[in-house]
């Protein structure tokens, strides 16, 4: 497990003072760091079919971007080039170890970790993220440059698949090497050049904009045939201008798209499902024999750790009906109040053992559900799947 150290500073400190307010460098925030994978294996992931990755070059001033899957990997030459490959915490268990100790910040916040490899050179250029990050140095050293917001600096896109920023000044600009951290808040520029061939871990952050969110609710009320209440009003009086919408009906009208939102049930079914639904695949351990109710029981009166499959999103809500509604992975799952520290295991720890479970009134319940959760992969138990 990575220990992380905060240039000495607590959590607490980190995210009054610098949590989505300012940059950070952060040396030596792992001492003794070892890479959890090589550019090999990084390589493999890239040749899969459900995993996404790009390859990102720069030869004589000319920016490329290229997609994976790869056949091969000729494109990455020896200088300029980087690849790219997204949500290796979903694939690779030992790399996804690098994400825990940010579990500082809530579950539904954190996206993924995209690990990188640049010969020397190699980067995507200077560019803005919409989203927190902490970047971890690995093999090799990068030269990193990061600014403040700043309104005026101009986005371009060098080519479809890659937007970039115009110059810009750096309060950050420094070498990092093995165990080095960058944290860049949203809107700061920054741009990060290998100096010799490197591995960058990107631990990202989700921020969900107004449009998607918005969106995602509309998609609920079609799929669940909700939000059908229609406007009226039965109070209308003759005006002087037909063509005239009123404050009333302005307010009407706004009011009935409230009202929506104000349906607590409705809305955290909703917020469930989409702020625990994965954006990429995922390696799940399915079983070809399931377990029964009465296998899961007699397993978990042995002494043995149960463990969160890699990417797995578990978030979980207390309703006004003393209920908790538990979303893993966008789907929704509703236990009793009792089985509250039950759910905290499954949502707040990657890795549990056997006997922090606690019996309930409604553990049959629990069980029921849990039986079902590692039947899917979701969780399941190393020692079994040996």
């Amino acid at each position: 497990m990575y220990e992380l150290n905060i240039n000495g500073m607590s959590i607490s400190d980190f995210l009054s003072e610098y949590w989505q307010k300012k940059p950070l460098l952060i040396k030596g925030g792992f001492a003794n760091f070892e890479d959890p994978i090589d550019p090999e294996e990084l390589a493999g992931l890239a040749m899969e079919e459900s995993i996404e990755s790009r390859l990102v070059t720069n030869q004589e001033d000319t920016w490329e971007a290229h997609h994976g899957p790869f056949e091969d990997f000729t494109l990455l030459s020896d200088t300029n080039s980087t690849l790219l490959v997204q949500a290796v915490d979903h694939w690779h268990p030992t790399a996804a170890e690098l994400i825990e100790p940010f579990r500082f910040i809530p579950n539904w916040r954190i996206d993924d970790l995209m690990i990188s490899y640049s010969t020397p050179g190699g980067g995507v250029g200077p560019h803005l993220d919409q989203y927190d990050v902490f970047i971890i140095q690995g093999l090799g050293k990068r030269h990193w440059r990061v600014g403040l917001p700043n309104p005026a600096l101009k986005e371009f896109a060098q080519n479809k698949s890659l937007l970039q920023v115009e110059a810009f000044e750096a309060v950050i600009d420094a070498v990092l090497e093995p165990g080095d951290i960058l944290y860049i808040p949203p809107g700061h520029p920054h741009e990060g050049y290998a100096v010799e061939n490197a591995l960058n871990y990107s631990v990202g952050f989700r921020a969900p904009n107004q449009r998607d969110l918005i969106s995602s609710f509309a998609d609920h009320l079609i799929d669940t045939e909700q939000g059908k209440v229609r406007y009226n009003d039965p109070e209308i009086t003759e005006r002087d201008s037909v063509g005239l919408l009123s404050d009333t009906e302005i307010s009407k009208i706004r009011n009935l798209i409230i009202a929506t939102l104000n349906d607590s049930g409705s809305f955290q079914d909703w917020l469930g499902k989409n702020l625990s639904t994965p954006k990429h695949d995922m390696d799940l351990y399915e079983l070809e024999e399931p377990y029964t109710v009465e296998d899961i029981v007699e397993i978990l009166n042995d002494d043995i750790e149960l463990y969160r499959a890699g990417g797995v999103r578990a978030i979980y809500q207390i309703m006004e009906d003393n209920l908790i509604l538990l979303s893993i992975n966008g789907e929704n799952h509703h236990l009793t109040l009792d089985n509250l520290e039950n759910v905290k295991l499954l949502c707040d720890e990657t890795v549990m053992n056997s006997d922090q479970f606690e019996k309930s009134q409604h553990w049959l319940d629990f069980i029921q559900l849990l039986t079902n959760l590692i039947n899917e992969g979701i969780y399941y138990f190393p020692e079994m799947n040996d």
